[in-house]
């Protein structure tokens, strides 16, 4: 069935976005790109944003960016924080979560942003192939964690960025590990159709639990960012003499789809945000489709269980 945009106006802007003041937003990766910029229009529209990165450094220069006056003269209502987060570790899942749940019982908007894109084959430090390691298992993980302080709270929403890559995404279980012939571009489509995957299965078990927190994802179309860093040579070339130039947007025009998911009073669990323009490579954030492989109620439940054995994070749900 074709989405269709919940507004009267598909040109939802930063504007649109409603006050968040008493909030508290947890975002990942939000010391650069799509994560940064969520980042700074939730601390400018009001909430009190912390910033989970792997590095404190570039956290903490971050945060220090986000403080500063917006263009508008306006400032955070609160200075934004930062707890260090690895997603390649679940030891430090672990401990970001229980630091984050100690200073804020109460987390309104988590915001799984952070990801890798076509890394060279590798593992993380629990031996999961890099990219569905970084990009879903370790989010997932995070979710888990995080959950308590989500699930009583009225209005709280879980955003996890996706990917139009996911189109190219297969889940398959007989090798989760990726150990026969690994191509990086494949590896990253399959996590974001993890991404997905995870996001719709989650969403209805918040549903059938009765709970008042509800699971979106949203991406980012063509935008600039850091992600291509991994990309071989000859491929970052192309992207910058001539995709770019015809494709890319902002940043900011990148990170309105996640904040409308996180946002909008209009927007519903379930469902998954992008860019307007043909092919959703760039413009105002409207409702769009997943493909059907993302709907696969059996991929959905036997992903979350598989996931639940390798990270060992059960949820409370």
């Amino acid at each position: 069935m074709p989405a269709t945009d919940t507004t009267t106006s598909a040109a939802w802007t930063f504007a649109d976005a409603p006050d968040q003041t008493g909030r508290v937003a947890v975002v990942t990766g939000a010391n650069t790109g799509i994560g940064f910029e969520t980042a700074r229009m939730l601390a400018h529209r009001g909430a009190l944003v912390v910033l989970a990165c792997r590095s404190a450094d570039r956290a903490n220069a971050a945060a220090a960016r986000i403080a500063e006056p917006g263009a508008d003269g306006s400032q955070p209502a609160a200075p934004p924080e930062t707890v260090t987060l690895d997603l390649a570790s679940l030891d430090s899942i672990e401990h970001a979560a229980e630091e984050l749940q100690t200073r804020h019982p109460r987390i309104d908007l988590l915001i799984n942003n952070a990801g890798v894109m076509a890394t060279p084959y590798g593992t993380t430090s629990d031996g999961f192939e890099t990219q569905l390691g970084i990009n879903h298992l370790g989010p997932f993980a995070l979710t888990g964690r995080l959950l308590p302080a989500l699930a009583d709270v009225p209005g709280s929403r879980i955003v996890t960025v996706s990917s139009l890559a996911h189109n190219r995404g297969k889940i398959d279980f007989s090798d989760l590990a990726y150990t026969r012939d690994y191509k990086r571009t494949y590896a990253y489509g399959r996590s974001k159709l993890a991404n997905l995957l995870f996001t719709f299965e989650l969403n209805r078990r918040l549903t059938e639990a009765g709970a008042p927190t509800i699971a979106l994802a949203a991406h980012p179309g063509f935008a600039k960012s850091e992600l291509s860093r991994n990309e071989p040579a000859p491929v970052r070339v192309i992207f910058k003499l001539i995709l770019s130039p015809l494709l890319e947007q902002s940043t900011a025009m990148g990170a309105l789809p996640t904040l409308r998911a996180a946002t909008d009073p209009a927007a519903k669990g379930g469902e998954y945000y992008g860019p307007d323009r043909p092919n959703e490579q760039k413009g105002h954030p409207v409702l769009v489709s997943a493909i059907p492989a993302a709907h696969d109620t059996e991929v959905q439940q036997k992903l979350w269980s598989e996931s639940e054995k390798m990270t060992g994070v059960v949820f409370p749900v």
